[in-house]
């Protein structure tokens, strides 16, 4: 029978990487006594093209994966005028913890909305929610109570193999600490997430929108903190996402490397159309964004609109 794997996956001998294959959903085998089927990865050996395809199911057609429910349009708070034309709605969301016998509220009551082509930072200090929100928006993980909405369809209606088909299409994902497999070269690394599409980009063009193409062939141990991020950015990018997830891209970077990440970020966003939400406690970082969503406690405090962008070059911290 077919499992759908939600823990991290054995890489072979010398490599240690699960978070990347959970984000995508690959799928394994599982029987009596079989553990699900390893991955081999190496220098000359790409995954295997059977491990990475996706044999989800078509989408169903209707409203949240339910041809028979009828839409039921939320009320909404918020500061832009058309909510039917927005990328992301979030209404009401909530999201509660388990932590034993305590109920723990990472976010509550969060309303938004995020139109496509915005550059949105969400601010706030450790424990404020922004990991919890931005997990939600990307499919990760499921909300306790409210509804979430992408291109007006329910995602928090949707089955698991739905949000991994969302998370699979739709979404690019630039982690903090890179995630990049340590025995793919930069130049595999893209391809891994293109071969999990039907119409990538193609992955040396997507190295050379990050400057790296003359880099493609080193492995990560052979590349700078930056050129780590960069090659990570690539890798989301090489999707063609419709919506771009970074949490604190520029958290592992130097002063000067995160000027150029956060200048890479709007060059793509102009350059791509893609709707980048960036999470940061970093408050210098707020002044690139079209908006900010300040975070405390799990809820949204303040809404500010940034009607001129600073140049990522003028950004101090």
């Amino acid at each position: 029978m077919r499992w759908f794997c939600m823990t991290p996956l054995p890489l072979g001998k010398n490599a240690s990487f699960g978070g990347f294959f959970r984000f995508f959903g690959l799928k394994g085998k599982l029987g009596p006594g079989k553990p699900c089927r390893r991955l081999l990865v190496g220098p000359d050996k790409l995954l295997s093209r059977w491990m990475l395809r996706s044999h989800l199911p078509d989408r169903p057609r209707g409203f949240g994966g339910d041809p028979d429910r009828e839409r039921e349009e939320p009320m909404f708070d918020n500061s832009l005028d058309d909510t039917r034309s927005a990328l992301l709605r979030l209404v009401a969301v909530d999201k509660t913890f388990a932590m034993g016998e305590v109920q723990v509220r990472a976010a509550h009551r969060v309303s938004l909305v995020i139109p496509p082509g915005e550059f949105l930072v969400m601010l706030g200090p450790s424990g404020s929610g922004k990991t919890t929100i931005l997990n939600l928006v990307g499919g990760l993980d499921t909300v306790s109570a409210g509804q979430l909405f992408f291109r007006d369809r329910e995602m928090s209606a949707w089955s698991q193999p739905e949000l991994t088909r969302y998370r699979r299409d739709s979404v690019g994902f630039i982690f903090q600490f890179y995630n990049l497999v340590p025995n793919l070269t930069a130049l595999e690394n893209v391809m891994v997430a293109t071969e999990l599409i039907q119409q990538p980009m193609d992955p040396l063009e997507a190295l050379a929108k990050v400057e790296l193409e003359d880099r493609a062939d080193h492995f990560p141990a052979q590349l700078s903190g930056g050129e780590q991020q960069r090659v990570s950015i690539a890798r989301a990018i090489a999707k063609n996402p419709e919506l771009l997830l970074c949490d604190e891209p520029t958290g592992a970077l130097d002063f000067e490397t995160g000027k150029k990440m956060l200048r890479l970020l709007i060059d793509l966003k102009q350059e791509l159309g893609t709707t980048i939400v960036l999470i940061t406690h970093n408050t210098a970082i707020a002044g690139v964004a079209d908006r900010v969503v300040h975070l405390r406690s799990g809820e949204v405090t303040e809404v500010e609109r940034n009607p001129h962008p600073i140049p990522p070059e003028e950004v101090v911290w």
